[in-house]
């Protein structure tokens, strides 16, 4: 070595005070002088160093953030929140392509058996896949994340909305594509969309009493019933079953605004579920 870095200079390379050009001559020297390598650890706060190589550490041992995890990020949602978010078992792969599997069979059913007015396997179905999502995507008995979110610093009632909610776009909006493949029955083929939000309202509502599997499971199998008795009541003439005419629609709705109010009533209560259940 023709020259060596002043211990002036090193001091401040160890505080990351240096400037350029000085700063790049340094880098570049150290990586091969191994006295200069020996003065700047004499220099250099030991301190400083430790908390250095933990945040490094830290950095190096954080999980990497998975596709739907940056883009939520990307479009501001919260650090925190995104990671709930993309933990949601619902959100994966796996649950979307059996959906889609659900969805494209009751498309085909309907598109193929054109006897009706409305193509009923595929609006007794569609609302049940928004309440099975929601039912998966909270309680420790169905979520391998529920240890996660259960330390994380969300109000119990609030994490439950925030998976709701993604559920709700996710599988609502498979519903919506999966209508748009039943053209030839115009509105009638949305006839689902009010049952699917009282069935998840109800759900939810009964959620913070009965559990995250009893309550959706007595919601789906009151449902199956009502749909088998409006069968045996026989609609005369190919007309829609019961819950999907005018009358139905409207009962729905009021049965969805009903267990909204009970839903908001009952909001602590999860936290008190939850902590129960851990």
């Amino acid at each position: 070595m023709t020259w060596h870095v002043s211990e002036q200079d090193l001091r401040a390379y160890a505080q990351g005070e240096l400037a350029p050009p000085v700063l790049w001559s340094a880098d570049a020297h150290l990586t091969a002088c191994a006295r200069c390598r020996a003065v700047l650890a004499e220099v250099s706060d030991p301190v400083a160093l430790d908390a250095g190589w933990e945040r490094l550490d830290a950095e190096l041992d954080a999980p990497r953030r998975g596709l739907l995890e940056s883009l939520l990020v990307r479009i501001g949602v919260a650090d925190h929140t995104a990671r709930l978010l993309a933990a949601t078992p619902v959100l994966r792969g796996s649950w979307l392509g059996a959906v889609v599997a659900v969805l494209v069979m009751s498309v085909v059913a309907g598109n193929a058996a054109r006897t009706a007015d409305s193509p009923t396997l595929f609006l007794a179905l569609a609302p049940l896949l928004p309440l099975a999502g929601v039912a998966l995507s909270y309680g420790p008995a169905l979520d391998p994340t529920y240890e996660m979110a259960v330390v994380s610093p969300v109000h119990g009632f609030r994490l439950l909305m925030i998976r709701t909610v993604a559920v709700l776009v996710a599988g609502l909006g498979l519903n919506g594509l999966a209508t748009l493949a039943l053209p030839g029955y115009g509105l009638r083929a949305l006839a689902w969309l009010l049952p699917a939000l009282a069935l998840t309202a109800t759900g939810l509502a009964l959620t913070s009493r009965l559990g995250p599997v009893v309550a959706p499971s007595l919601v789906g199998g009151a449902w199956i019933a009502l749909l088998l008795a409006a069968h045996a009541a026989g609609p005369a003439g190919g007309e829609p079953l019961a819950p999907f005419t005018a009358l139905g629609q409207g009962v729905a709705a009021v049965v969805a605004g009903l267990a909204g109010g009970l839903l908001f009533v009952a909001r602590d209560r999860f936290d008190r579920f939850q902590g129960s259940v851990v």
